[in-house]
This record gives C-alpha cells, structure tokens and sequence, in this order.
C-alpha cells in the first residue's frame, strides 16, 4: 500500500541541491521556467506562462501535495534557495503502486549533473517512503539528455506499457520507460 501523505511534506537533500515544496516566492522564476522555448520543447504544455499562471500552477501544486495526489518538488542549491529546475511524481496511480516521475531545469542549469544528483534520490524516496512497485518516465523521442539519464539509472524501454497507453492516448514521439522496485 502506498504512503501518500507526509506531514510535513518532505524535504530532499542531496550532496549540493534541496528539494522542497514551492512557495509563492517561486513565482517569478517558475514563469520564467514554464515559458523558455528552450525548457518546452519537449514539453506539451502551453505557453507563455505570466507570473499569476505561476502563481496558480504553485496553488495547484501544493494542494495536490498536501492531499497526496503528487510529490512535487522545486530544486534549489544549498546556497541559493532559488528555482533551478523541478522534480515530481504524478499521475500517481495507487491500485498499480505506480507513478510517473517528470523533471526540467531552467536552461541555464543544463549540463551541470544537477539531475544526475536528485534522480537518484527522488527515486530512492519513491520506493523507500511511498512504496512504489513502479516508476514510469516519458520522454520526447528526441530528448538524448532525458533518454540518457533515464538510462544511466537503470530505466528501461517499456513495451506493454506502451501498449496499453496507446489505447487510450497518442503517442508520437513519446518514448515510455519505467523501473520496477528492486526484490
């Protein structure tokens, strides 16, 4: 059974970045994040985002944190607590003790091993605290980057997965792999 519910929600902490909650004060750089051409590109998700979006997008975030619908995280440096990129698990679906995991980073912050560093943990959390069986990842066909760290930790290409997704959405370019809870 999954644990959905964490009073207070939980914070990450990796060797150079925390995860939190977002706050109101992400504001502004989650615009700037939801609105780079660069970000979205492989992305489906409309935009410009203003700053009231922002804010809307954190007001629908932290409520879906606090009833336990996803984890979602907003990634800063220990130093900063500046936006840098994001992380979450969504489409959280119990009865499969599954969830999809989805990140960005703001342009500025590619290359740098930040998702190198807080996959791992996210994962760890997901099958250690929330007691997933199942984590699937969606990546654009075109995304190497995405492809690669998926890959790097031990993601793998999910046919019947696929499959069963097709029925009920179109998957052009999409590319589907998961990891299952080591025995």
């Amino acid at each position: 059974m999954l644990t959905l519910h964490f009073n207070p929600f939980p914070t990450l902490v990796t060797q150079r970045f925390v995860l939190r909650s977002p706050a109101l004060y992400d504001d502004e750089a989650m615009a700037i994040l939801r609105s780079d051409p660069i970000v979205n590109q492989y992305l489906h998700r409309k935009t410009p985002t203003t700053v009231a979006d922002a804010r809307k997008f954190i007001d629908d975030r932290q409520a879906d944190n606090a009833a336990g619908r996803s984890f979602y995280w907003i990634i800063t440096t220990k130093e900063s607590d500046h936006l840098v990129g994001t992380i979450c698990f969504w489409n959280i679906e119990p009865e499969l003790e599954r969830a999809e995991i989805g990140y960005e980073l703001q342009a500025a912050f590619f290359g740098k091993g930040i998702m190198q560093e807080v996959l791992p943990a996210v994962i760890l959390f997901g099958f250690e605290q929330v007691h997933l069986q199942k984590i699937t990842a969606f990546p654009f066909a075109g995304n190497e980057r995405s492809v690669k760290l998926l890959e790097r930790y031990q993601f793998t290409l999910d046919q019947p997965l696929r499959e069963s997704l097709e029925k009920e959405d179109d998957l052009t370019d999409i590319l589907c792999y998961s990891i299952e809870k080591p025995a």
